[in-house]
């Protein structure tokens, strides 16, 4: 099969290898449909030591049950599934308290001799626990949509989730990519009557408007923390979607005392400003990776009547031979969110 491996950073090259085949009982084989390019695949893109045996790419994707292994009852060959960005057994103790990602038998597409999404076909592990039946067709024009589910449209969600917004607040979100837009999907769902997002690229912005945010600032630093001070007093619910301390920064200095920020943005930085001035303003911190496979049967509905439609964040889609130039233009800002049609 064709899929992307990329060896170190902006090298990313689509190869063929081997045809992922049923290991162990519990697999299965899916024939990818749709995928795309994560705003997290970008770090490695931009930093990654050169490697002679690459990395498998890719880890939000849709497709075709093509096989299943013999303890697999839940799934059908011919079945289109959503996968979760990491796998899970659905059963341990972890994923029965909501937190799939710290599943104790799962892991992360790419590594271990599990396939990366961005490929013709991913051997999926534990596929009953994983994988999530769609009651549409492969061809159905909901697909950007439901895709998002897989990471992005799941992750705005646990941030807003984390950051316990309710009605009538009034939210922060920094960082105007696609997961802050999703979040602001989110956001607005759960009621907040006010939703300040702040972000400078004027195309995402305008969409983020129509996802739902009320406000928008563009600039940053002092200025944008005197803006969103002008427009709101401060905020008691932030949501940091995008992982740099310039954006962390943004986050603690928006936010009142004993109010809430939920990190979405996978950190670029080890050290954080949390000494005794954050600890005398009572600020909750939390947030963190989403335990997408726990949010999905919450979502699916709603993406499946129209109510939300977060596969707008996909602005343009590459052919799978195309994924180094899916990768360039997202680094390189020509493109929001990239889809992968293998």
């Amino acid at each position: 099969m064709r899929a992307a491996v990329m060896y170190g950073a902006r090298d990313v090259r689509v190869e063929d290898r081997p045809d992922p085949k049923i290991v162990k009982p519990a697999d299965a084989v899916v024939r990818v449909v749709a995928a795309c390019v994560c705003g997290s695949d970008l770090w490695p893109y931009q930093s990654m030591p050169v490697t002679d045996t690459g990395r498998p790419m890719g880890h939000e994707f849709l497709g075709v049950v093509e096989e299943t292994g013999a303890e697999v009852t839940g799934l059908r060959t011919g079945d289109l599934v959503l996968a979760p960005f990491t796998y899970s057994d659905n059963t341990c103790d972890y994923c029965a308290k909501g937190l799939h990602i710290s599943c104790r038998n799962g892991g992360r597409y790419g590594f271990d001799g599990v396939d990366g999404g961005q490929g013709e076909a991913v051997r999926v592990p534990y596929a009953d626990g994983t994988l999530v039946k769609l009651p549409v067709a492969a061809d159905s024009a909901l697909l950007p949509s439901l895709l998002t589910l897989s990471d992005v449209m799941t992750t705005g969600h646990h941030g807003a989730v984390t950051a316990g917004v309710g009605r009538g607040d009034t939210v922060l979100v920094v960082g105007d990519g696609a997961v802050g837009l999703c979040a602001v999907i989110a956001a607005k769902r759960l009621g907040a009557e006010r939703i300040v997002l702040a972000g400078r690229h004027e195309a995402r912005t305008e969409l983020g408007r129509d996802f739902g945010a009320t406000d928008v600032v563009a600039e940053r630093g002092e200025e944008g923390l005197a803006r969103i001070r002008e427009l709101t007093g401060g905020v008691e619910k932030v949501i940091e979607a995008v992982g740099t301390r310039q954006a962390l920064d943004t986050a603690l200095g928006a936010v009142l005392d004993g109010g809430t920020i939920s990190r979405l943005g996978a950190p670029q930085y080890e050290l954080g400003p949390l000494g005794r001035a954050e600890f005398m303003r009572n600020i909750t911190l939390t947030g963190g990776a989403s335990p997408a496979r726990a949010y999905i049967e919450q979502l699916l509905p709603e993406v499946l009547d129209g109510t939300i439609t977060p596969g707008r964040v996909f602005d343009r889609t590459f052919a799978l031979d195309q994924a180094p130039d899916a990768y360039r233009a997202m680094a390189d800002r020509q493109v929001l969110k990239a889809l992968v049609a293998p």
